[in-house]
């Protein structure tokens, strides 16, 4: 049924092959999923609960969507506007963007083994789908490269971050890698660079910082609150000149935007962040300005092979002269 489904939605949508040029539609090849709550959130059916859901997207364009035939239950048969809310239940749906960036900078495979595969991503390339973004996501793109549709990510770096991030080829081994990232027992190295201004530190000066974060407004930002730590880094100078510092960075737990944050609250936000201190209202990236982090290395204990892993981007930041 699936693939019953797949084959419809190429024979509809000539531009549903995957070249690196803009399309006037994407359409995303691997469907998305979502479980409906157990408790129904004041819903007659899967359409009220998919605009409650994803307030951005109208109804006309879900309906239109299973009209396509692109919003199906679990086994494959298909949802309509009519399909009743059912609690617990899986709903696949495949996204689409009018537009969708290509981002002119290459991923590259740093080491795959049967198990694993660790790729350096690029500045500005996300890691899954979202927002703008179908088919154009490091994911998607080495499962092109690689010819396995179940490749996965299991973690993520921000869109605007460049380096390793470790995807495992078998559905499944995969909770076990997820685990050592819920665990905190993996091992992640960064470099960041920063303008210190007219700042006095010195080579090795390091800062330890514990931190409440939440989400703040809007809802994609984070803030440092009073509160119960729920973020730890250590942070080291490894270099500087007269107005910039090189840093190493090693997260001990893993919030959305830590480090970005944390280097903040000790008065050094990363040269060329369009998120912190302050937000960046332009929606096209400036290629020719990449955020000052890189996710260098990874180290941990394989929780299958018992082996000791450790890898690198071999690449590095540089300061200005």
């Amino acid at each position: 049924m699936k693939q019953g489904i797949l084959t419809a939605l190429i024979q509809t949508y000539p531009i549903f092959n995957l070249s690196l040029s803009s399309k006037m539609m994407a359409i995303a090849v691997s469907s998305s999923k979502l479980s409906l709550p157990e408790h129904n959130p004041g819903v007659s059916t899967v359409l009220g609960f998919l605009i409650l859901k994803f307030p951005a997207i109208s109804s006309d364009v879900w309906q239109q969507r299973m009209a396509n035939g692109k919003v199906h239950w679990h086994d494959g048969e298909l949802i309509n506007a009519q399909t009743p809310f059912k609690a617990q239940q899986r709903v696949y749906y495949y996204r689409e963007v009018n537009v969708e960036p290509v981002v002119p900078f290459s991923e590259r495979i740093v080491f795959q083994d049967d198990l694993i595969l660790v790729a350096y991503k690029p500045h500005f390339l996300p890691v899954m789908p979202g927002g703008a973004y179908v088919e154009e996501c490091l994911q998607n793109r080495l499962r092109r490269k690689t010819a396995n549709p179940h490749l996965q990510a299991v973690h993520r770096i921000d869109k605007a971050t460049a380096g390793l991030v470790l995807f495992t080829h078998q559905v499944e081994t995969r909770q076990h890698y997820h685990r050592l990232f819920e665990t905190q027992q993996i091992t992640k190295t960064y470099q960041a660079i920063a303008n210190i201004g007219n700042n006095a530190i010195s080579n090795d000066q390091t800062w330890e910082v514990k931190a409440r974060m939440e989400k703040s407004q809007p809802k994609f930002l984070m803030q440092i609150v009073e509160g119960v730590a729920n973020s730890h880094s250590h942070i080291r100078c490894v270099q500087q000149t007269t107005e910039q510092a090189l840093f190493e960075l090693k997260p001990i737990s893993g919030k959305t935007h830590q480090l970005r944050l944390h280097m903040q609250s000790i008065g050094f936000p990363l040269l060329h962040d369009t998120y912190y201190p302050a937000l960046h209202t332009s929606r096209l990236d400036d290629y020719s300005k990449p955020l000052q982090l890189l996710a260098q290395q990874l180290r941990f204990v394989d929780p299958i092979t018992q082996q000791v892993r450790h890898f690198s981007s071999n690449t590095e930041l540089k300061l200005n002269a």
